[in-house]
């Protein structure tokens, strides 16, 4: 039984499948973002899920595609805690970019793939190997168009009397906005960019908003002249997108892309069906 695990901050898909890619079961556990987890909450998280706990022993291989992967200390360390835990797997894990690469490029076509769901990520891929010119350095300090920096407008937008009253009356109607309750979320509770990434919901239900459109598109415009224009074949490539910041605010990011030639690609909520469709083909 093969493992097929796509996860963001906030949740994770999971999949298992035999080998001629016949699904046996499908869950969704709490996100496994190991730049934010200790190794117990982690486990935790598996153990609460009755169809991961309950057949960790008949996994044979795990393919874990992740938010929070992107650096050899977190791909080991997430490689050490999943062999304690599927002890007859073997294990791979990688960074959720190439879950997104799998799901929305042919084969061997080079393309600009993109993350903005929780977090944020760009990179270039060559038709076998991604390429990085920006390396993560966490949601405090990147993670530009993202939900959890809507999030943190938001939250921002609100304490400093800086959003509309009357959008400010239904934030309020919305949100638990008491401050001991947002700083317990934000610095005692893990995935802290998770609970910023849950306002995000807000701010694509009042996009045509004046006060929300400018959110949007500040950060949206950010995301590309940090992220997309490192790679200067961005306007000869076309630019997929993974998540669901991408999938619901598609008009908005299609319109802010326009602006630089740049042209956009497959737009996904989740990339994990193709996944399959990619594993099977590569058994």
């Amino acid at each position: 039984m093969k493992l097929l695990v796509d996860s963001g901050s906030t949740k994770a898909d999971w999949i298992a499948i035999d080998d001629n890619g016949k699904v046996i079961f499908t869950t969704q556990s709490l996100g496994l973002n190991p730049e934010v987890l200790e190794e117990a909450e982690i486990i935790n998280r598996l153990d609460n899920k009755f169809d991961i706990s309950h057949n960790k022993d008949k996994a044979t291989h795990l393919y874990f595609y992740g938010a929070g992967c992107g650096t050899d200390r977190m791909k080991d360390f997430l490689t050490s805690v999943f062999k304690k835990y599927f002890t007859k797997a073997i294990v791979s894990v990688y960074e959720d970019t190439y879950a997104a690469v799998y799901a929305t490029t042919p084969k061997g076509e080079q393309a600009i793939v993109c993350i903005l769901g929780t977090g944020s990520n760009c990179s270039y891929f060559d038709g076998k190997v991604l390429h990085q010119k920006v390396q993560s350095l966490g949601y405090i300090a990147m993670d530009d168009g993202s939900g959890n920096r809507f999030g943190r407008h938001l939250l921002r937008g609100y304490s400093f009397n800086k959003m509309p009253e009357d959008l400010a009356k239904e934030f309020e109607e919305e949100y638990n906005l008491d401050p001991d309750y947002i700083k317990h979320n934000l610095y005692k509770e893990p995935n802290p960019n998770a609970y910023l990434a849950t306002f995000a919901k807000f701010l694509i239900k009042h996009k045509d908003n004046d006060y929300c459109k400018k959110i949007i598109q500040d950060e949206m415009k950010d995301f590309v002249e940090n992220y997309i224009l490192q790679f200067e074949n961005c306007h000869e490539l076309l630019v997929h997108f993974v998540g669901s910041i991408a999938f619901y605010l598609k008009d908005e990011l299609e319109a802010a892309l326009q602006k630089y030639d740049i042209k956009v690609g497959n737009v996904l909520r989740r990339p994990i069906d193709g996944l399959i469709a990619y594993h099977v083909l590569n058994k």
